[in-house]
């Protein structure tokens, strides 16, 4: 894909993958800045149930503005392909750090006070991300966090009542049925 275009997005590189898409570096050729672009691979475009978890993804972004938020710029259908356009956050991935070593204290603080944050504000809003963990936090070099990939998000109410699977902004009412795990087993709680 790298060289290749999508539109007026120019890949440039490629940032990653997990289970809900690719991810790629893009040049917008329009607005003459670099962007991320996360694409629905082709066997999910064709199934329902993964298409509207996309959506609903881009959806739960679009709510969400926030500073520790990756932010979303766009929902776009392009040549074939389901895109979601989104704030390239450079830095390197909170794994990356830990994987160096301890992180001194008056470094962690400041990084953990800023994904409370991000929750805070998504909690406000009624989301919960469910697959936070350290793959999913970029810290850029002026020290601002970032959390990502809200694809396994829910809705809920915040007074308390049983939200309905039907907004929820990621499953449909069979992916959510006693016995599914989502998320990543080691950062799940107990």
């Amino acid at each position: 894909m790298i060289g290749t275009s999508l539109s007026h997005y120019q890949i440039t590189a490629a940032l990653g993958a997990g289970g809900m898409g690719e991810v790629w570096r893009a040049t917008d050729e329009k607005l003459g800045r670099e962007v991320a672009l996360k694409l629905l691979p082709e066997d999910f475009a064709s199934d329902p149930d993964r298409h509207a978890r996309f959506e609903r993804e881009a959806k739960v972004l679009a709510s969400l503005n926030h500073a520790n938020i990756a932010t979303l710029h766009a929902l776009e259908h392009l040549d074939g392909q389901h895109v979601l356009v989104m704030e390239l956050v450079e830095g390197e991935g909170l794994d990356e750090v830990i994987a160096r070593g301890p992180v001194p204290i008056d470094e962690a603080l400041p990084m953990a006070l800023q994904i409370a944050e991000a929750l805070e504000a998504a909690h406000e809003a009624g989301i919960v991300h469910r697959d936070l963990k350290p793959a999913n936090i970029r810290i850029r070099t002026d020290g601002t966090v970032k959390v990502l990939d809200f694809g396994l998000a829910k809705e809920w109410e915040a007074d308390g009542g049983n939200s309905s699977l039907s907004i929820s902004p990621t499953m449909t009412k069979n992916a959510t049925a006693a016995g599914v795990i989502l998320g990543t087993a080691a950062y799940m709680s107990p």
